[in-house]
């Protein structure tokens, strides 16, 4: 064989291990990046099915199909765009426009307590019986793609921390097969929730009573885990908001709030033993969602006082 097409050969394998070495760096780094925004994507599946549960069943699939198109939209051509141009021109930024988000988040999550409490309701629910039923879909939907730009900022914002070193290139790949997979995870374990029913009554007409005896425990069980999920998904709205503001307050050089909080979170740590690192976790999460319910329902009065002056005028 001619010595030149050898090396030429062994040039095309030479490129051929280093392509795929750069793909295993590449998902192992999004691997490594999806996990450190594990919490968030349990937040963003707890917050979401609030969004699809009062619908008839034939519109449940289509409505979570709308929303994960729009997450993917949020997370694919709004914030990875963003985050390169912010990491390469102005990493600065980030910190304060995340903490802005997070204020959002706390409003949304501190009007919702406040409407439980008895405040005036915002917006049609279906037991309203909403005279456009079109539009209330498409306010649902466009309210979901909205929490969901917030919570895929964060998301978008870990995974870019963790992968800072690497080349802009690699890091629009990293951050484009992590958005994607957690949209797809997220969304599809919301078409689980939101369908449960739909399957528990599949199953109890089967002839095995194994079979019958799990559907009716799913039929069960449903409007439980739907309450469990709207508690959460306020809970969640607070404490992610909650924690951005905090955690940017830190990274502004502001210690004070967060360093109370990690110093309540340490004490409980300490005294709880082989359960500290729970109940720590939960001591962080409840402080932050704290500071997120003062804030939001600062901002929710505050909205709410502005409108009802428009009105008046």
């Amino acid at each position: 064989m001619p010595t030149g097409l050898v090396a030429l050969l062994d040039d095309i394998s030479v490129i051929a291990r280093a392509a795929a070495s750069s793909l295993d760096d590449v998902s192992a780094a999004a691997a490594k990046a999806g996990s450190k925004a594990a919490g968030v994507v349990i937040d963003d599946a707890a917050v979401t099915p609030s969004y699809v549960t009062e619908f008839t069943p034939d519109r449940e699939l289509p409505v979570i199909a709308r929303i994960a198109k729009g997450s993917l939209f949020n997370k694919l051509v709004i914030l990875l765009p963003i985050a390169l141009l912010l990491s390469a021109l102005l990493p600065v930024a980030i910190t304060p426009l995340l903490m802005m988000g997070g204020l959002y988040l706390c409003f949304e999550g501190a009007e919702k307590v406040l409407e439980k409490l008895g405040g005036a309701k915002h917006g049609e629910t279906l037991e309203d019986k909403p005279t456009d039923v079109t539009a209330f879909e498409n306010e649902r939907v466009s309210g979901a793609i909205r929490t969901d730009l917030i919570l895929s900022a964060e998301i978008m914002a870990i995974a870019l921390a963790e992968v800072s070193g690497e080349g802009i290139v690699q890091q629009g790949i990293i951050l484009a097969v992590v958005g994607i997979a957690i949209t797809v995870a997220v969304y599809g374990a919301v078409g689980l929730i939101v369908k449960m029913d739909d399957i528990g009554l599949h199953l109890s007409k089967k002839p095995s009573a194994l079979a019958r005896s799990f559907g009716h425990f799913l039929l069960r069980a449903m409007p439980v885990l739907l309450v469990l999920l709207a508690t959460v998904g306020t809970a969640a709205m607070l404490w992610v908001g909650g924690g951005i503001i905090l955690h940017g307050l830190e990274e502004l050089g502001v210690h004070g709030p967060a360093g109370l909080a990690h110093a309540a979170q340490h004490a409980v740590e300490v005294a709880t033993g082989p359960v500290g690192g729970v109940l720590g976790w939960l001591t962080y999460a409840v402080a932050s969602a704290i500071v997120g319910l003062v804030l939001g329902s600062i901002v929710a009065v505050g909205v709410h006082l502005v409108a009802k002056a428009r009105g008046k005028l």
